[in-house]
């Protein structure tokens, strides 16, 4: 049982009770798309959202790579069209319009939305489904580059989503999707990443059943490192004369090799998360009674999984640090560990900085390792598993 990751409390709402949710993760027999059900709407999680894309500087420079890539590949320019869809703050919308071309973001977080008009630009706060393609379509035009970054996953409804994604790209355009890879998600035991936006968690294997029952193909995927392993699918109308790449089948042998071809390849992931959680915990509470004093680094929503599964509260870690000004006076949900800005590290001193955001472990690392030398704090990352690393 746990709360939506992302629903951050305000200290007026530390004396009324909290909702926790089922947790479960169920696996498709007939498709192996791994599914989380909808406990949680997506209108309660997207509406109001705290987590901005652009204070993070690896993945705004993801984002500027992708472009420049897909630029020079696809042959994007001023007279062609792209839309992303949950373009977050303008992190990556915002090199399409410095290069001169069309964009248009599609954000159900008003906030968000916002922040990204604020940047000048173009954004619409609603949620994207076929009926609005349609609409867009007939007010716009299709788009020859429709990005699809890290949204696959928080979809319920997934023939609606990507019936209006066929219905938006141009005849011959391209879609992205980028989407964590849950070959990597279990061999990485990356458990955290498992809460209730993500609805789905994907393969390869799951990816093309659902595309091409709306007429779509991933003509190419690329494997990348980001969000602990992800997948960067390159989408076309079944019908594009767009070759398939050697990359499509030799990851289909990759995860057929790998036992992902079936439901028993998902057999043991439980009893390593397990033992993650003994692991951790018996370091926390170790360096409790020798009068250690631990923060932890990040506050984002998988750090929240983590933080209820173990059942970690301020008896064992002092408060987090966050980048983001949203979230500074702010508690965690559910574990209620108070947010503070970088500087309380400095402030306090702790002994131990657990890094909460594991995937963007070497750009923290190198944020920190001045602070640490000065204090001699050590840094600890708990997953794949604990590690802790000397200043």
């Amino acid at each position: 049982m746990s709360p939506p990751c992302e629903d951050f409390l305000t200290a007026d709402r530390l004396l009324e009770p909290e909702s926790f949710y089922p947790l479960d993760v169920w696996i498709c027999r007939e498709c192996l798309l791994v599914q989380l059900p909808a406990y949680v709407s997506p209108e309660a999680i997207f509406s109001e959202y705290a987590y901005f894309s652009s204070f993070s500087t690896s993945w705004v420079e993801h984002a500027r790579r992708y472009v420049d890539d897909m630029v020079e590949r696809f042959a994007i320019g001023p007279s062609s069209r792209v839309v992303e869809i949950a373009s977050n703050d303008g992190y990556l919308l915002q090199h399409v319009v410095a290069r001169g071309i069309p964009a248009l973001g599609v954000e159900p977080a008003r906030n968000i939305a916002e922040a990204a008009r604020a940047k000048g630009i173009e954004s619409i706060d609603a949620f994207f489904g076929e009926r609005l393609a349609a609409q867009l379509v007939a007010e716009r035009g299709p788009a020859d580059l429709l990005v699809a970054n890290n949204v696959f996953a928080h979809i319920p409804d997934l023939a609606d989503f990507t019936a209006g994604l066929r219905t938006l790209l141009a005849p011959n355009g391209v879609l992205t999707i980028e989407v964590a890879h849950v070959m990597r998600l279990i061999e990485g035991n990356q458990f955290d990443t498992i809460y209730h936006e993500h609805f789905m968690y994907w393969s390869l294997h799951s990816a093309e059943r659902a595309l091409e029952r709306h007429g779509l193909r991933v003509f190419d995927v690329e494997e990348l490192e980001t969000h602990g392993g992800s997948l960067r699918f390159y989408v076309s109308h079944s019908g594009a004369a767009r070759p398939i790449t050697d990359r499509v089948a030799r990851l289909r042998e990759r995860e057929h090799a790998g036992g992902y071809g079936s439901v028993d390849g998902y057999a043991g992931f439980a009893a390593r998360v397990d033992a993650t959680k003994r692991q951790l915990l018996r370091f926390l509470v170790d360096a409790r009674d020798r009068g250690m004093s631990i923060a932890g680094y990040g506050a984002p929503g998988k750090a929240n999984t983590l933080l209820n599964y173990c059942g970690i509260r301020t008896d064992l870690v002092d408060y987090l640090v966050d980048l983001n000004p949203y979230k500074h006076g702010r508690y965690t949900p559910g574990t209620r560990i108070p947010i503070h800005p970088p500087d309380q590290i400095e402030a306090t001193r702790p002994d131990y900085i657990l890094i909460l955001p594991w995937n963007l472990r070497r750009e923290i690392e190198e944020q920190l390792r001045p602070v640490c030398r000065e204090i001699g704090a050590r840094l600890v990352v708990a997953i794949p598993e604990l590690e802790i690393i000397e200043p």
